[in-house]
């Protein structure tokens, strides 16, 4: 049993996709250090030295190492990072899943803050936060020029306080400010209920500590309400990840016992692992196994998986784990692509500062990489009847500077992509001299949300409206 999986944990790093990302967490850093290129570190000092002499006024010098630390890590992908003191200490906190905020997954957009998604029945999903929003200042501070990491310190606090948010809508051409009291996110990360006689929907937003529990319960209450269930929906879209072992464990749910559910490489030994549907690769110290409970009907019950760009890590490795296997049908749009694992190391003498440092990748049952790919959908459907040009626009992990690449095979240009891109530009140009738009935005799980109508439809083997614009995206060419 890997030592990795034991002590896997979750973190919101309030950035990219609003990236919740699958990370492993070790106590113990490495005994054995690389040796150190003398010339390099000769001209590392020199240039210290002429900052601390001639600069136009002192810098410290603490915080010198650090913004070289910071920038050497950051240079090598969007999801390595270094923390000192004070950041890790957050960062530890943060494992646990709760934090006191405003409910918002991140990204950065020309320097400012972007909402990526307000957390669902958050402080910030009631006050109206939409994706898309740019938030130009936290109370008093302009947000330009600020680092990702410190907006989201202003934007956390104590419960019951309260900050302003200054936003500026791109679809309505205008700024407003928004009064938000922060309090404890707890997000439930299970929903679902029986749509209609014989079929099922359950929603997974996050991949967290209590997840596998909510799961079985939710399961559970889904079978008394219907014993003869004629098929389920799983609904991963916008699910931005988390824990490895929930991941495998709702793969595990569907699966037969024992099977590969993910696997995963790097340069070191530790890294190259393989986790399987089986209790010993998910199951919590100190816990009994929730799947147990569960009817043996859902082995075999007829399955669509909801997913789309917002679909990152833990959710991709279960959609892709179920397509391998051919156990339901993937309907939607391309995933996200964030296919790497992230371990975290202590550093120092007393284990104080740490470093979050991409150490492996993901692969599918079947050996394909999900980084900077993802998980392209058996079915292509639009998020509305409407249609969904806007999608292509959409940031996902092959459209990060210094992405990691899949490696598999060469990364090219899609050419039809590209067109797509242009086409979906001029139409919002179109869009925004319009005025604000005032289609409403379906609720997921309702009679209107435009992909649980066709999942139902493919479910009872019924026409399904498949989408006239979306494109694979490929994995395009780094440039150097």
């Amino acid at each position: 049993m890997s030592h990795k999986l034991k002590i896997a944990g979750w973190i919101s790093v309030g950035a990219l996709a609003g990236a919740l990302t699958t990370v492993s967490l070790q106590t113990v850093a490495r005994g054995t250090l690389a040796p150190l290129p003398l010339e390099e570190l000769q001209q590392l000092a020199a240039v210290f030295g002429m900052i601390k002499s001639d600069y136009v006024e002192p810098v410290d010098e603490k915080k010198l190492i650090t913004d070289a630390i910071s920038g050497m890590v950051a240079s090598l992908d969007p999801h390595s990072q270094y923390f000192d003191k004070k950041s890790f200490r957050e960062f530890r906190e943060g494992t646990s899943g709760r934090f006191v905020g405003v409910g918002i997954e991140i990204s950065q957009e020309d320097g400012l803050v972007k909402v990526v998604s307000p957390i669902e029945g958050s402080p910030a999903f009631r006050a109206g936060l939409k994706p898309n929003d740019l938030i130009t200042k936290i109370d008093d501070t302009f947000v330009k020029g600020l680092s990702l990491s410190d907006a989201v310190k202003r934007m956390r606090g104590e419960p019951n306080t309260k900050v302003m948010l200054t936003i500026f809508r791109k679809d309505e051409n205008r700024t407003f400010p928004v009064t938000i009291t922060r309090e404890e996110i707890k997000t439930q990360s299970v929903k679902g209920n029986v749509v209609e006689p014989g079929y099922a929907w359950i929603r997974l937003t996050q991949f967290q500590e209590r997840t596998v529990e909510e799961f079985a319960r939710k399961i559970e209450e889904i079978y008394r309400a219907e014993p003869n269930l004629k098929g389920m929906v799983l609904d991963l879209r916008n699910d931005p990840g988390g824990l490895l072992d929930a991941a495998v464990a709702v793969s595990a749910a569907f699966l037969p016992e024992n099977v590969t559910v993910v696997s995963t490489n790097g340069q070191l030994a530790d890294s190259k692992y393989t986790y399987k549907a089986s209790p010993e690769f998910y199951q919590r110290r100190a816990s009994s196994d929730p799947l147990r409970r569960l009817p043996a009907a859902l082995k075999t019950v007829p399955l669509v998986v909801l997913v789309n760009e917002g679909s990152a890590s833990a959710s991709e490795i279960v959609a892709g784990a179920l397509q391998d296997y051919k156990r339901g049908t993937i309907l939607g749009s391309q995933t996200f692509g964030k296919g790497s694992v992230q371990t975290v190391r202590p550093l120092g003498p007393d284990n104080s500062a740490g470093l979050k440092l991409t150490t492996a990748r993901y692969y599918t049952p079947n050996g394909r990489s999900i980084q900077a790919k993802g998980i392209v959908p058996d079915v292509m459907v639009d998020e509305s009847a409407e249609g969904n040009i806007f999608a292509v626009l959409r940031t996902r992990e092959a459209d990060l500077d210094k992405h990691l690449a899949s490696g598999q095979g060469n990364e090219l240009k899609d050419a039809a992509r590209e067109k797509a891109r242009e086409d979906a530009l001029k139409k919002a140009e179109e869009e925004a001299r319009k005025g604000p738009s005032d289609r409403v935005t379906p609720v997921f799980g309702t009679d209107t949300d435009f992909q649980l109508v066709q999942a139902l439809n493919q479910l009872k083997g019924r026409p399904v409206l498949i989408s006239k614009t979306m494109v694979e995206r490929k994995e395009e060419k780094k440039e150097n």
